[in-house]
């Protein structure tokens, strides 16, 4: 028998609310299903009306006629079973009492109920399918078998139709389960795809935050020393005024790649292609502040640079980076004092210490106070400690230790 096919299933709770109610709105392949249905339910009460119009007598005895004129009042009644499965059932089961020919639509509306409601609901269906079923027998006793082989009949036909409407309610949920899961897979991996590109952009815009306040703080010490000397050499406010040029224009090239980065949907791969910094890439660092006016002693105790892995390297970098940005922000004019030491598996630390002198001039580069947490953040994923703060010696120590394994 066709049956509802419609997605949902009533379960649970839901079940229990709405004993007797279904949606009446219709999906097309509902409506055909309906449609048929009803034309099967009708098969044998047209086919005896046909007959009888044709002038054949098929109905002579009065229970053949009342036969046929319940079973042409039932069939209709298959239409509104989703809406009230129960109440259906059970009128045309009363109804096959003395209906032969409602059969049909009985099973119909038997495995609607299989389908659509709570078993305790399914079982009222079926134990009334099967009494009026065993009451027909008794009306109508069967020429070829004895009562009880036509109520053993009957209960294995409402068996039958039970469980083929509980495999049918048992598939659809099934499918509806395989949906929501597929559907949270999706949404789970979109949200993960959106997460990892949210974390790629902020670690982005991190590092170029590190790169960016470098690069502008030279750029403001220069400013300053042109500011402060007016007198100066034409020579040398000539050199000055090329290194802000160029520290200006290295810190555009720099802006413009994070913001590209940003709006690309796919930025982090941008990123990935662009050549990181490692240890070895100390000495320019220094050498670049150097240039600026800052004082800064370097004392690289790693036997081979090159052997420290990549993250731990660049990591130590951007430390150091940190560490001069800050002194030439809080501490213009301040000797600093870098130290990087260790060795697999001790690990490696990396130390920026910065003597204020007693009138240190402070610089006015404005900070957004972010830069010593990101750097925590940094060494926290790369699996070190980050020490910051005044030292018992009267000076500014930032220092990390960095797991090295072997």
């Amino acid at each position: 028998m066709a049956l509802r096919l419609k997605s949902a299933v009533t379960q649970g709770p839901e079940a229990d609310l709405a004993l007797d109610e279904e949606p009446t709105d219709r999906s097309r392949r509902n409506l055909v299903v309906d449609v048929a249905c009803v034309l099967v339910s009708f098969a044998f009460p047209i086919g005896f009306w046909i007959a009888i119009a044709l002038g054949h007598d098929v109905a002579q005895k009065p229970i053949q006629r009342v036969d046929l004129v319940l079973a042409t009042l039932a069939a209709p009644l298959v239409w509104w079973r989703r809406r009230w499965p129960v109440t259906i059932s059970i009128v045309v089961s009363l109804i096959s009492t003395v209906s032969t020919m409602v059969a049909v639509p009985q099973g119909i509306t038997l495995i609607t109920v299989a389908i659509h409601r709570r078993p305790r609901l399914v079982v009222v269906a079926a134990v009334v399918f099967v009494v009026t079923g065993s009451i027909y027998g008794w009306v109508q006793p069967s020429p070829a078998l004895p009562y009880w082989a036509t109520t053993l009949v009957v209960v294995l036909l409402a068996g039958v139709l039970v469980a083929w409407g509980s495999f049918i309610r048992a598939r659809r949920a099934l499918v509806d389960s395989l949906r929501e899961r597929a559907r949270r897979a999706e949404d789970e991996q979109s949200l993960r795809i959106e997460q990892a590109r949210q974390l790629e952009r902020t670690r982005i815009a991190r590092e170029m935050h590190d790169v960016l306040a470098h690069r502008i703080s030279l750029l403001s010490l220069h400013a300053g020393a042109l500011e402060f000397r007016p007198d100066a050499p034409p020579d040398e406010i000539a050199k000055a005024a090329g290194v802000i040029r160029t520290s200006a224009h290295q810190a555009l090239q720099e802006l413009r790649d994070v913001i590209g980065v940003l709006r690309a949907p796919n930025g982090s791969e941008a990123d990935r292609d662009r050549p990181q910094p490692t240890l070895g890439d100390l000495p320019g660092l220094v050498t670049e502040a150097r240039r600026a006016g800052a004082t800064i002693d370097l004392d690289v105790l790693v036997d081979d640079p090159s052997a420290v892995p990549a993250v731990v390297g660049r990591t130590a970098y951007r430390v150091v980076q940190e560490g001069l940005t800050n002194a030439r922000k809080h501490a213009r004019g301040a000797a600093v004092r870098v130290t990087v030491s260790g060795e697999p598996p001790d690990g490696l630390t990396v130390e920026v210490r910065n003597w204020l002198p007693l009138r240190a001039e402070t610089s006015q580069i404005p900070g957004a106070g972010t830069g010593i947490v990101g750097l925590g953040e940094r060494v926290g994923l790369a699996g070190g400690r980050l020490e910051h703060g005044p030292s018992t010696a009267g000076d500014f120590r930032l220092k990390a230790w960095l797991p090295w394994a072997t």
